[in-house]
């Protein structure tokens, strides 16, 4: 299987630097309560000094947004969502242990962390302008079709999936982890100044994390617009 972004995508957004790691080998029966307990403070320390509209990896993603046409404060990327959340409740409601340490992660690095079930994506997935054909499963079971010109994550099927919405704002019901979820891939996205410093730190300490919560291997990668391509 396949993981790219399109070369449209890069070359409007040279700064991008994602990160993505596949991991097999996950099941719902562990406890992360302390791996999450280490990040949520993490993440609290940097609310105690501001709140996440000020942190440099929200805000170049509200850039990011506002490029797209969409309105950053109605539109927000998965990180700020977490944060504002976390900040108001002190806490993110459980959802499965992966979904729970990668919020965690992505809490205290302030960037947006994506958890797709590989089993549920066809062929590929590339990160890329929508036609408007592609299909988006929500959450409450309906179908949406992505407006011409949204950023999609779309697979290889006909018709073609879309797997996310509004590039890291909004996740497809399709391929979200539950509990029967065994085969992963992880994608991180940054834009801000030391986004590749971040990003790869983000990767060593998922992959940590993973191996010591699951009996898996998980091989990670730093992409870029030189090497835009993941296979596993």
């Amino acid at each position: 299987m396949l993981f790219r972004h399109s070369d449209a995508l890069w070359a409007d957004y040279p700064a991008l630097v994602p990160g993505v790691l596949h991991a097999g080998g996950i099941s719902a029966d562990v406890d992360v309560g302390a791996q999450l307990a280490r990040f949520n403070a993490i993440a609290q320390a940097r609310l105690a000094v501001g709140p996440e509209g000020e942190f440099p990896e929200v805000q170049a993603w509200r850039r990011v947004f506002s490029r797209m046409g969409l309105k950053p404060t109605q539109y927000r990327c998965a990180s700020e969502s977490l944060l504002r959340r976390f900040r108001k409740d002190n806490a993110l409601p459980p959802l499965h242990p992966l979904v729970d340490l990668c919020n965690a992660v992505s809490l205290a690095f302030a960037i947006p962390i994506a958890v797709f079930d590989v089993d549920k994506v066809q062929q590929q997935l590339e990160v890329r302008y929508a036609t408007g054909a592609e299909n988006y499963l929500t959450f409450g079971g309906e179908i949406e079709y992505p407006e011409p010109g949204e950023v999609v994550f779309a697979d290889g099927a006909e018709p073609v999936n879309a797997h996310a919405r509004r590039w890291t704002n909004r996740q497809s019901g399709l391929s979200a982890v539950s509990a029967g979820t065994r085969d992963v891939l992880i994608v991180a996205e940054a834009l801000h100044a030391s986004a590749a410093e971040d990003v790869g730190r983000l990767l060593n300490t998922l992959a940590r994390e993973l191996a010591a919560a699951w009996p898996t291997e998980p091989r990670a990668q730093l992409l870029s617009r030189a090497s835009p391509r993941f296979e596993f």
